[in-house]
């Protein structure tokens, strides 16, 4: 067995980010009476927060802001798309928004099952995420994934962020890995990938959205149930 220590990401890898936030943005449109506040089209709310929330986990990756900001900062850019400069309500947003996604459960197909067989065939499984720290744990609790997982390494325990070495050494270390045995399986090249060629780690990038690029992982999948053809 080539591989003992498989690392995973989390968000956008095993579980559904989008899919989960659209529900969660969905529920307070309704809540927050949103369109009556002047967002008249909720679909083209929800692509403009995307678009905005991956921009500015950009910037909180190179440490151009903090996480503070980031949380807030989504929403009221969103809201600005629509003409409503409202602080208040962008910040009464992002929290319920924290309190209400890591409740919810959307998996890409295959999760649970492929998690399974991997620990039937003894590979010990963690996770190495940007995300922070308690919302990451609740993810896994509410969707059910924590049993699956040794060692979860957020951005926030580890003080620092994928693709920075930092992150990935402080991962080996904590889960007794070493290099050799290791590999990192997650959806962004510039973050999983990049960041396990970095410090030396195979990869494997989860393709779910037949993304072109000029990086060569070690492994490419489309899907989750095709890491048995590597594992």
């Amino acid at each position: 067995m080539q591989y003992r220590h498989l690392f995973f990401d989390l968000d956008h890898t095993l579980w559904d980010f989008e899919a989960n936030a659209k529900v969660t943005l969905a529920a307070l449109y309704e809540d927050l009476q949103l369109q009556a506040r002047g967002v008249h089209d909720f679909d083209l709310f929800y692509k403009n927060y995307l678009v905005h929330n991956e921009k500015l986990w950009d910037r909180y990756r190179k440490g151009f802001i903090k996480q503070d900001e980031l949380r807030v900062k989504r929403m009221r850019m969103s809201l600005l798309d629509f003409k409503i400069g409202d602080d208040v309500l962008a910040e009464k947003m992002s929290v319920q928004f924290l309190e209400l996604l890591p409740t919810r459960t959307i998996l890409f197909p295959h999760t649970k099952e492929i998690l399974q067989y991997l620990i039937d065939k003894k590979y010990i499984l963690h996770l190495i995420t940007n995300g922070f720290e308690a919302v990451q744990h609740n993810k896994l609790k509410y969707s059910g994934l924590t049993p699956f997982f040794k060692e979860v390494i957020t951005s926030e325990s580890s003080n620092s962020l994928k693709p920075n070495k930092e992150i990935f050494e402080y991962a080996l270390n904590k889960s007794g890995a070493v290099i050799k045995e290791s590999i990192m399986i997650g959806d962004t090249v510039e973050v999983d990938i990049v960041g396990a060629k970095n410090i030396g780690m195979d990869q494997v990038f989860v393709n779910h959205l037949q993304i072109q690029t000029e990086e060569k992982p070690t492994y490419t999948v489309h899907s989750l149930k095709e890491l048995e053809d590597i594992f």
